[in-house]
C-alpha cells in the first residue's frame, strides 16, 4: 500500500467518525430538548384544567346574572304598566 492510499483511507473512516459523532450529538440534543418539552406541555396542560374550572365558574354566575337580569325587567314592566293610550284629536 502506498502512502496516497493510507491516507485517503484514514481521511475517509475520520470524516465517517465524525459523521457519526455529529449524529450522535444532534440525536442526544433532541432527546434532551423532547424531555424539556414534555415537562413544559404537562405544566401547561394543568394551567389548562385550572383555566376550564374558572370559565366553568364564571359561566354559572353570567347565566345567574342572566336569570337576574330578566327579572328585573319583568319588575320594570311592572312599575311602568300597560303602555298609555292616547286619545286621538277628531
Amino acid at each position: 500500500m502506498s502512502v496516497e492510499m493510507i491516507t485517503m483511507l484514514i481521511g475517509i473512516a475520520s470524516i465517517l467518525l465524525a459523521l457519526g459523532s455529529g449524529f450522535g450529538w444532534m440525536i442526544h440534543r433532541m432527546d434532551g430538548t423532547s424531555k424539556d418539552l414534555g415537562e413544559r406541555i404537562d405544566r401547561v396542560d394543568g394551567r389548562i384544567d385550572r383555566l376550564d374550572g374558572r370559565i366553568d365558574r364564571i359561566d354559572e354566575r353570567l347565566s345567574d346574572l342572566k336569570d337576574e337580569i330578566v327579572e328585573v325587567k319583568i319588575a320594570i314592566a311592572r312599575v311602568e304598566g300597560p303602555p298609555r293610550q292616547f286619545l286621538a284629536a277628531r
